[in-house]
């Protein structure tokens, strides 16, 4: 289960086409499961990556009665 700080990790790189920031070395954790990929200096979601972000955002939006592609 990730935790709201990994969620938004992975929703800012889902939404950035060069995200290189480290995020205080949180990266590491997503990257050993799965999550995430290192490219160069870029990091990039892995298909276990975006089904987390999808599935946050298709879980929030049936919850708050929003359609879920608004929120990605």
């Amino acid at each position: 289960m990730l935790h709201d700080e990994q969620l938004s990790i992975l929703r800012d790189i889902s939404q950035s086409v060069a995200f290189a920031d480290d995020s205080q070395g949180k990266m590491g954790q997503l990257i050993a499961d799965g999550y995430v990929m290192k490219d160069g200096d870029l990091f990039e979601l892995t298909a276990k990556g975006v089904t987390a972000v999808e599935e946050h955002a298709a879980a929030l939006g049936a919850s708050d009665g929003i359609s879920s592609d608004r929120l990605i």
